[in-house]
Parts: structure tokens; sequence; C-alpha cells
């Protein structure tokens, strides 16, 4: 590996930290910083995609405003990088203390990130977040654990 190389997964790691930090902040003006204009996102949540870094952020939006306190951690992450493009993948869990006081303790979903060089720095142009189902029931699978 180059130095480069180094530099670059130093810097798209330090790309996805600064998710866990915004979220924890509540700091929709970072997380914007993070994402880039036409981002895609195929989030839990319908609809199957959010086209726009407006659309990404109104999902976080409506998790701010469930959540008076939130924690985000990322697990196992794996990082690619090849010249402008990079891609992260792991395990992501969203908890936190609800509105009302109670305690939720979130789930473990599979995360994907995207990522493209764009004047310097790494932007998200896609993320992907899934949890697996189970076939007969078609219903999803929450408990696991990685």
């Amino acid at each position: 590996m180059t130095e480069q190389h180094d530099a670059d997964e130093a810097a798209v790691r330090d790309r996805l930290a600064g998710i866990i930090e915004a979220l924890r902040a509540k700091d929709l003006a970072a997380l914007r910083a993070i994402y880039a204009e036409d981002v895609v996102s195929f989030d839990v949540e319908p609809p199957l995609q959010h086209v726009g870094v407006d659309a990404k952020l109104q999902n976080w939006e409506r998790v701010f405003a469930v959540f008076a306190e939130i924690d985000y951690e990322l697990r196992d992450v794996r990082v690619a990088v090849d010249g402008t493009v990079a891609f992260g993948y792991g395990f992501g869990r969203l908890s936190g203390t609800l509105r009302n006081g109670a305690t939720a303790p979130g789930m473990w979903v599979r995360a994907t990130f995207c990522l493209r060089r764009t004047g310097g720095s790494w932007l998200i142009v896609h993320d992907q977040v899934s949890v697996p189902f189970d076939i007969p029931t078609g219903m999803g699978v929450t408990d696991l654990r990685p």
C-alpha cells in the first residue's frame, strides 16, 4: 500500500466517524457536510430510496424528533479505496433515550457507504442500511448481533 492509499483510507474512516459524532450531537449541518448533494440512500424506512441530501437529512430530522439522546455505533467496518472512489461496510446500531424517557436499545443493521473524492474531500454518494428477513414469514429479523 502507498502512503496516499493509507491517507485516503484514514480519511474515509474519519468521514464515517463523523457520522457518529454528528448523530450524537444531533448536528444536521455536520451531517450535511458528510453527504454529497446528490446522495442516494436506501434506508430501512420507506420509500425504497431517498434522493438528495435534503431527503437524507429529513430522515435524520425524524430520528432527532423521537430521541432525546442518541447513540450510534459502527462495528467491524471494512474500507476499500481506489483513487477517487471508496466504500465501507459493517454493522450499525442507533440507540438512545426516547423523548418519553424510555430506553431504545436499537437493532443491529447492515450498513454500506459509497464515497467519492470531491474537491479533496470524501463525500458519501450512496448508503444502504438493511436488516435480514426470514423467508417463510417475510418479516425482518431485528434481534441479530454481530
